[in-house]
């Protein structure tokens, strides 16, 4: 997954998704994803979304925070914003949404819960606890 995100919205694992709850959908939605070539899961097929590990995780939030940091000055987003960032780092104009105000608003909520390295990551972008 994480091959094409449009939108902040990664397509490879909303198709998955359709695929899994294809009993749920309405027959013309059935349709249409399938004048697309998407079809249902087939019996005992492993069709899902991959998590990601809570370090790729902090990877790609971390990395959005550096970007905003870099760009802005500043490490103080508003709770709502979403930052865009380079899925690949290529530059290949493959990008995911971060809600880096989220991340930002938690990581400060959950400090103490937070291991040395990642509180002085945070540090370094000027991050105010």
């Amino acid at each position: 997954m994480g091959e094409l995100v449009v939108q902040g919205e990664d397509l490879g694992a909303w198709i998955a998704g359709q695929r899994v709850g294809w009993d749920r959908l309405m027959p013309a939605q059935q349709y249409l994803l399938e004048t697309l070539g998407i079809e249902p899961s087939a019996e005992g097929e492993a069709v899902g979304p991959v998590r990601r590990s809570q370090d790729e995780r902090w990877t790609t939030n971390l990395a959005a925070a550096r970007q905003f940091h870099a760009r802005e000055g500043h490490l103080r987003p508003a709770r709502k914003h979403v930052e865009m960032i380079d899925v690949n780092g290529g530059g290949e104009g493959v990008q995911e949404a971060v809600k880096l105000g989220a991340f930002i608003d938690n990581s400060r909520r959950r400090v103490a819960k937070l291991g040395p390295e990642r509180r002085a990551a945070l540090d370094e972008l000027g991050m105010r606890w």
